[in-house]
């Protein structure tokens, strides 16, 4: 008797209660209940011989109906109902399980894989562009083992920084993979770009890149450059307009110059590298090759570079007879302890003032958009909570108490470098946080780069840091975050616009996933910063914006990992915390005026250019047939409100293309506009044979997906809320593409095969 069913009608009581009590808070009398967990289920003939079962007596009972569905079943029953639904514009953000489960440490977590993955994503979309400009090859290399990396890095336990640490180590794995890969796909791809002739793929030109950069370890920049040699540096911009930015590269000598690709000088300066840079650099250089660098740069070289929209421009370096006269000396400043001596950095617009008696950020001024603001910029931690109950860990984010302890610089001393190009600030925190804080000539941000760690947790207590940038600004409990890096929304401290909220972890309930930046406003100006990858932030106080930039806890949070997040490098037996490199990038705005250089310089931050390097015979000019080019017409770029997400080349040969319009309505006065891109500059040596319009995941063409879109009833209002524009069809004679704010438009584009099928031809020069 208790061996066989024995517990049907138990069971069927369960299930209909549990349909009857989510049915009471469910629109309409269709109810869904999802079907699988992490980890659960992987026997399916035991949990499908039971799911069966179910079905068929609680049919049988009659309560209620329960059938095997799919998302598209319920959606269509949904749309069937004669109900009207509300519309819903904001996020779910931040998702709690608990009072005490708020699930925003993850939005930092594994911060060192969140940077990769930012990285390679954009080298990704730069490579992909190159593959399509010299034509892709048919037997490899190809950027398709990138792209499933970083498909794969996409998974929420993945670039979430979720996962267990030898998972994690798998994810980078694969991306290291990838990018080798496409790194060839780069070199041969520039070396036929610079010699497009026949059977370029073979050609005699040899490019190195640098991917450890951000360490100042080069192999290719490091060597003495010897008499009658010239290092090569191609610059390539993936953007699709014309960008000036600043190349920093490691060297050895003092005595070099550098020159553009008409042989003209370019202006320089050389600054010293400090020891706490050679020294991460030594340590991770090993870690990462396996191998100690063979050469310690003395000096970062750097020098502006001018570059064309999807195009390249060449600089070269050689060495010089004498000293230059760009060494940047050093100047340190003690703190004085009284109010005098304040220090004014930068020669441009911009000029950051610190104050000399606490050597801290005191004052902000932009000339040119008269800004005058005070401001701070500090460290704190909040100590992870791990008493009993709920821990913080990679997924949750629990402080032990609602006020970060400050990390105070002992020293308060700072060092000051003065350059033609740009200013540094260094300030070494403490013993595992240093930051370096640069204000250029012609930029009106400053760009703040930090390194935090080894965190120490020797004490037994885990540690989550934060900086945060403090105004004067009356912000109202109100600042806004990105979502995907396209709209901003508005967020409000201790407030949710579609429940009362009941305010248990204040600190963490009121953190967001920062993707591109943060902003913050009052009646007179705005205060944005920028990110170079996927953080938590928030605002806790008014007028003060706050990034979690590190976090190393002991304790597992019990949602999955299994395991506390701790990570650790090992050279050898020397195994240490991580540590963290990263930048991000502050300005103050007339109100309204932010948007501006959030969507510009968002972009710059999102796609850096791509730089390739070659050593050649010679002096000055480079050897190359074409020494600056544009992919598009010489005399065309992008309008500044579109992007150019996509181009690759299908293997069918066909192009993909994505442009987006980067503004949202009412964003900016002038660039929240109806825009558009012309097709025939943007392929300008080829023949457009067709242009079909798809979906965003180009799988289906865009008249057949519209064809099967509902239309909903919305609450209120006409259905599917106000009608929001969009651009026209494109006509196949003007080849003109609409975009409407914030629209994404996707096609597949057939070039004429002609005499190449590159891109690159000789004439296309811009020399």
């Amino acid at each position: 008797m208790d061996l066989f069913d024995y517990n049907v009608q138990e069971r069927v009581n369960d299930f209909v209660a549990a349909a009857v009590s989510q049915a009471n808070i469910t629109r309409t009398n269709h109810v869904m209940w999802t079907m699988g967990t992490d980890f659960k289920y992987q026997y399916a003939e035991s949990w499908y011989r039971n799911m069966d079962k179910f079905i068929h007596y609680v049919n049988k009972d009659g309560r209620v109906n329960a059938l095997y569905s799919t998302p598209s079943i319920y959606t269509d029953a949904k749309h069937a109902e004669t109900d009207t639904w509300p519309l819903k514009e904001d996020d779910y953000f931040p998702y709690a399980s608990d009072i005490d489960a708020y699930w925003t440490g993850y939005f930092t977590s594994r911060p060192g894989l969140k940077g990769y993955v930012r990285l390679l994503s954009g080298y990704y979309l730069a490579a992909r562009q190159l593959e399509v400009l010299k034509g892709r090859n048919k037997t490899g290399p190809t950027t398709d083992k990138l792209g499933d990396a970083l498909g794969i890095a996409q998974h929420h336990d993945g670039v979430s920084g979720t996962s267990q640490q030898h998972v994690a180590n798998d994810y980078a794995k694969r991306l290291s993979i990838g990018h080798k890969e496409a790194e060839v796909v780069v070199a041969e791809s520039i070396a036929c770009m610079v010699s497009p002739k026949p059977g370029c793929a073979s050609s005699a030109t040899k490019f190195q890149q640098c991917p450890l950069l951000n360490i100042s370890y080069c192999p290719s920049t490091e060597s003495e450059i010897s008499s009658g040699k010239k290092l090569v540096v191609v610059v390539y911009n993936s953007l699709g307009w014309t960008r000036s930015d600043v190349i920093r590269l490691p060297v050895v000598s003092e005595t070099i110059s550098v020159y553009d690709s008409n042989g003209k000088e370019v202006e320089s300066q050389l600054l010293h590298i400090v020891n706490a840079s050679i020294k991460l650099r030594n340590y991770y250089t090993i870690a990462y090759t396996g191998k100690s660098p063979s050469t310690t740069p003395k000096y970062t070289l750097a020098f502006t570079a001018s570059v064309p929209p999807l195009g390249f421009s060449t600089y070269t370096i050689t060495s010089a007879s004498k000293p230059a006269s760009n060494f940047v000396k050093e100047v340190f400043f003690k703190q004085t302890g009284t109010g005098e001596n304040d220090i004014e950095v930068g020669s441009g617009s911009l000029k950051l003032i610190y104050s000399g008696s606490e050597g801290q950020l005191s004052q902000y001024t932009n000339s040119r958009s008269s800004i005058e603001a005070p401001v701070k910029q500090s460290y704190s931690f909040y100590d992870g909570y791990a008493g009993s109950g709920q821990a913080s860990g990679a997924y949750v984010f629990r402080p032990n108490s609602s006020n970060p302890i400050p990390i105070v610089s002992q020293e308060k001393n700072i060092t000051v470098l003065r350059g033609s190009i740009y200013d540094e600030v260094h300030q070494e925190i403490n013993p595992w946080i240093y930051q370096i804080t640069r204000v250029y000539k012609n930029k009106e941000h400053a760009e703040v780069e930090f390194t935090v760690g080894p965190i120490p947790v020797e004490d037994g207590v885990g540690k989550e840091i934060i900086t945060q940038i403090t105004t004067t600004m009356k912000s109202n409990k109100t600042f806004y975050s990105d979502s995907n890096g396209r709209d901003f929304i508005e967020r409000i401290r201790d407030y949710r616009a579609d429940w009362k909220l009941e305010v248990n972890q204040p600190i963490a309930g009121n953190y967001y996933p920062i993707n591109l930046g943060m902003y913050l406003k009052d009646d007179k100006s705005e205060l944005s910063i920028l990110v170079d990858r996927s953080v938590g932030g928030s605002s806790i106080v008014d007028g003060q914006l706050e990034l979690m930039l590190h976090r190393r806890l002991l304790n597992d949070d019990g949602k999955g990992v299994a395991e506390a997040l701790n990570e650790t490098v090992c050279v050898s037996n020397d195994c240490r915390g991580l540590a963290v490199q990263g930048k991000y990038y502050i300005r103050i705005d007339p109100l309204g005026e932010g948007a501006k250089w959030r969507r510009s310089y968002g972009q710059e931050v999102y796609s850096p250019l791509l730089l390739a390097f070659t050593e050649q015979d010679g002096n000055d000019e480079t050897n190359f047939q074409v020494s600056k080019f544009s992919g598009m017409d010489p005399t065309y770029s992008l309008p500044d409100n579109v992007a150019l997400l996509t181009l690759q080349e299908l293997e069918d040969g066909k192009i993909l293309l994505r442009l987006a319009h980067l503004y949202e309505t009412g964003e900016d006065k002038d660039l929240s506009v109806m825009t558009s891109v012309e097709l025939k500059k943007l392929f300008a040596t080829k023949k457009i044979i067709n242009v079909s319009e798809v979906s965003l995941t180009a799988n289906q063409g865009r008249e057949e997906m519209e064809k099967k879109r509902l239309v909903w009833k919305v609450e209120g209002g006409k259905d599917n809320g106000p009608a929001t524009p969009r651009g026209g069809p494109v006509d196949l004679l003007k080849l003109v593409v609409e975009l409407a704010p914030m629209e994404i438009r996707t096609f597949i584009v057939t070039l004429g095969k002609g005499l190449s099928r590159r891109l690159v031809s000789a004439d296309l020069s811009l020399q």
